[in-house]
């Protein structure tokens, strides 16, 4: 397991957003999560207003594999996709895309030589879920790390949802918020039920040092 390449890339990426983009320069920030099983670094405007940070990306690491990744909703397979990404250049695109598309939502001018793909990333918000069940805690670790889950049912096409919300509590007590949906069919349920189940001896718990 290595963590040389994590430590390089939040070394520079700040500076690189910062000299390519003004915008990002003005009102982009970036926090490290190194302690996590996949550290990351994930990135966010400050709304001033509310005293909240809203997040428009989140760059994880795989230690074991040595490479960086995101994950996105894949609209042909109705599910979490994720996209290796394999150099530091690959990095800052991703990272000023999901800004550009970001700020776009918001209303915000995009320069013209700014590439863009007009791709909604938000596509949970436009789903019709019923949440069968409350957030269920699945682990908590004293103040600073709380995971919940909560299943629900698309309404338009029956699928399953599972949510899954990470609660971290930063040093400064600010509260960082995560959250992963899977949509899965039917049919695959039993799957993912019995791969679970026959593996749980393979699994660890969470080491929290």
């Amino acid at each position: 397991m290595s963590m040389e390449w994590f430590d390089r890339v939040s070394g520079e990426l700040q500076e690189h957003l910062e000299s390519i983009c003004e915008k990002y320069d003005q009102v982009g920030h970036m926090s490290i999560d190194r302690g996590a099983k996949h550290p990351r670094i994930e990135f966010f405007v400050e709304d001033e207003a509310n005293e909240e940070r809203e997040y428009f990306c989140t760059l994880c690491f795989d230690p074991y594999n040595v490479e960086f990744y995101i994950e996105a909703f894949d609209y042909e397979y109705e599910q979490i996709s994720r996209t290796i990404l394999s150099d530091i250049e690959e990095i800052i695109d991703a990272v000023h895309e999901s800004f550009h598309l970001y700020m776009n939502d918001e209303g915000d001018e995009i320069d013209d030589d700014d590439d863009l793909i007009d791709e909604d990333y938000n596509i949970m918000e436009e789903i019709d879920v019923e949440w069968e069940t409350p957030e269920v805690t699945a682990f908590i670790h004293e103040d600073e790390v709380e995971v919940t889950y909560q299943f629900g049912v698309v309404q338009e096409t029956g699928d399953g949802v599972l949510r899954r919300i990470n609660r971290i509590r930063t040093e400064n007590e600010q509260m960082i918020k995560d959250e992963t949906n899977f949509i899965f069919s039917k049919e695959e349920a039993s799957t993912i039920i019995a791969m679970i189940a026959s593996h749980m001896d393979s699994l660890s718990e969470f080491n929290f040092q």
